[in-house]
């Protein structure tokens, strides 16, 4: 079972994506901040990492590059999930080391799902 950790703090898509994701055959543990994010990547070594960029504490942009630094966190990949569509972002994330960036309102939850299983394969 492939582990998922999910630093998001929208309290309501934390809740309904995770359940979604459990009832997919995925175990999830969650972060509301970039701090405990990243402090829950480091030891928890999930699978994949579902990262929002706008968060309390550390921004996602942030997170993304101390997991990038870190040996432990390197080669992980990473799902960019946000509301931020602007071409700059993208752009960043992408040269930061994202596996993916995805719009929010651009994505349902079962689409979310199959992306998450794409990046695993």
């Amino acid at each position: 079972m492939a582990t998922i950790l999910f630093i998001e703090d929208e309290t309501s898509l934390q809740k309904t994506l995770s359940s979604i994701l459990k009832s997919s055959g995925f175990a999830v543990s969650n972060a509301y901040d970039g701090e405990a994010g990243l402090a829950a990547a480091k030891k928890d070594k999930p699978d994949l990492i579902l990262l929002d960029l706008i968060l309390p504490k550390m921004d996602g942009f942030a997170v993304l590059a101390h997991l990038r630094a870190e040996e432990a966190t390197k080669n992980t990949p990473v799902i960019v999930l946000t509301n931020l569509e602007s071409a700059e972002d993208v752009e960043r994330v992408i040269g930061l080391g994202a596996t993916m960036y995805l719009v929010k309102a651009n994505y349902d939850l079962t689409d979310i799902v199959a992306k998450i299983k794409e990046a695993l394969m």
